[in-house]
């Protein structure tokens, strides 16, 4: 049990004392609404106006309290508001906010604790490129992989999400993303993800096949490939279902990119920083990728992002190649710095290394009575449960998934959807979740799969509407927790996580 002062959460979450969206948040998402984009989407899948956050729990402007496994999508891998990230911020906002690339204290240090930490032999021999966003520093790292060897072209993969601006979303998978954008270009060759439980390339889910199609791309001169420089993963899939890959499957990438004298770019923008288990998640491989995508957890919630590269990769990078007002901002680079010290000096990475695989293991016990779930996978806190319906042709059952989204937001629990066809629920809870929120998500987890699986078809009830703004996209269910609901009872005795 997690001591009262150890707690960096608010003890009490979830509570909802009124319906979500209580008045005052519909007040401010009317507001959102006439002044703001269409284009905002995140109001549409949790409709609350946002107080204050602490550690594992969001509090809304009604003063309901969420647990929140969303996590910024893997941006607050140390919570919301840390007490060292705030002290580190407090520090550097009494020395400078914006210096562009000119040398701070904050930049010196960041640098030097990052390529402490880099995989394999990237370590304290790589150099730095700063950059924007996500996107931006997949973006430049393909710059970087073309430059370098002097030929223009990557492999991505199905499934892939890379960023949705400029250039980077031709590296993303889905088309959805690629219809917004006026900046096509850039040449990608796409190949099918190995994903085990939905095999394309190999029957028995494996990489073989994989890796005998990429040799046919290089080798045969009519596979319509003329040149390619580079090789872009992701270690585990995020936006395309949480997919974690056979465990040879980097390694035989690896040994195909030495084979074809390519560069292999690891994406690990939302798989790094102790994410899966191991500081990157390219670390369970034990391959050293030579450009390596860093963003969100390394700010800890302020945008910073960068590209780690081998140091004998471009020697003569010009000045200029890549260029950005905010990039490397001091504020974000000493939050940086203490998230790299929090992540080596404290235990949360070795936390998630024990309580991840007995975390997945509790929703494998749970989909293994429910047939909605066709598969549970992950590695650490980043765990997909993908919901299917069909029977044997297992067909991903997107709707299901939103349910559940839907649901559990009106208990209290926010937890977001990703692949293909938005059937796949994913648990990306900070890494400093307290252990009773753990037993209560899953506890509310697995209530509400049950009231679905069991219960009468639902229909959206009637609800009161926000001037200016329409009904949510999957607006809350009637299966909604009463005002003064107790906290979720703990799990039975034998199924408490440690």
């Amino acid at each position: 049990m997690t001591a009262p002062q150890e707690w960096l959460s608010y003890p009490d979450a979830p509570r909802i004392g009124a319906t979500p969206p209580g008045p005052k948040s519909r007040e401010l998402l009317a507001q959102q609404a006439a002044w703001e984009s269409e284009a905002v989407v995140y109001p549409k899948y949790f409709p609350i106006a946002v107080r204050e956050a602490r550690g594992a729990t969001i509090e809304d402007v009604d003063g309901n309290r969420y647990i929140d496994w969303v996590s910024g999508v893997s941006v607050l891998n140390l919570g919301h508001r840390h007490p060292r990230l705030r002290a580190a911020l407090d520090h550097q906002a009494d020395r400078i906010w914006h210096s562009l690339e000119l040398p701070t204290e904050a930049r010196i240090g960041f640098l030097r604790e990052l390529r402490s930490v880099l995989p394999g032999t990237l370590r304290d021999r790589a150099r730095v490129l700063f950059t924007v966003t996500g996107g931006d520093s997949v973006e430049t790292a393909v710059n970087l992989a073309d430059f370098a060897k002097k030929r223009h072209g990557v492999i991505a993969f199905s499934g892939a999400y890379h960023g949705v601006h400029g250039g980077a979303a031709n590296l993303t998978s889905g088309r959805k993303y690629r219809q917004t954008s006026s900046f096509h270009g850039g040449k990608v060759v796409r190949v099918p993800y190995p994903d085990p439980y939905r095999p394309i390339l190999d029957p028995d889910g494996g990489v073989a096949g994989t890796i005998r199609f990429l040799e046919h791309l290089m080798n045969d001169p009519y596979s319509g490939v003329d040149e390619v420089s580079s090789v872009l993963v992701e270690p585990i899939l995020g936006e395309g279902g949480y997919v974690v890959p056979p465990d040879d499957f980097l390694p035989a990438l690896r040994e195909f990119c030495d084979r074809h004298d390519l560069l292999l770019i690891m994406d690990e923008i939302q798989t790094g920083l102790g994410r899966t288990g191991k500081m990157w998640a390219t670390e369970h491989a034990g391959v050293t990728p030579d450009i390596l995508c860093i963003a969100k957890t390394i700010g800890g919630g302020i945008p910073v992002s960068m590209v780690a590269y081998r140091d004998n990769l471009a020697p003569e990078l010009p000045a200029g190649f890549h260029l950005g007002t905010y990039r490397g901002n001091p504020l974000a680079l000493a939050v940086g710095t203490e998230v790299i010290k929090i992540l080596k000096e404290e235990e949360w990475i070795g936390r998630v290394a024990r309580v991840g695989p007995k975390l997945l293991k509790r929703f494998q016990e749970i989909a293994s009575s429910h047939p909605s779930i066709g598969h549970v996978r992950g590695r650490g806190f980043m765990i997909g449960i993908e919901f299917v319906q069909g029977g044997a042709e297992r067909g991903p059952w997107g709707e299901r998934a939103k349910a559940m989204r839907r649901e559990m937001f009106g208990r209290g629990l926010l937890m977001h959807t990703c692949g293909p066809s938005d059937q796949v629920l994913r648990f990306i809870g900070p890494l400093i979740t307290e252990d009773e929120l753990l037993d209560r998500g899953v506890a509310i987890f697995e209530e509400t799969l049950t009231a679905l699986d069991t219960g009468p078809t639902l229909s959206t009830p009637a609800r009161r509407g926000v001037p200016g703004i329409p009904p949510p996209e999957h607006p809350p269910g009637p299966h909604i927790l009463p005002p003064t609901h107790p906290l979720p009872a703990p799990p039975p005795p034998g199924r408490s996580l440690p």
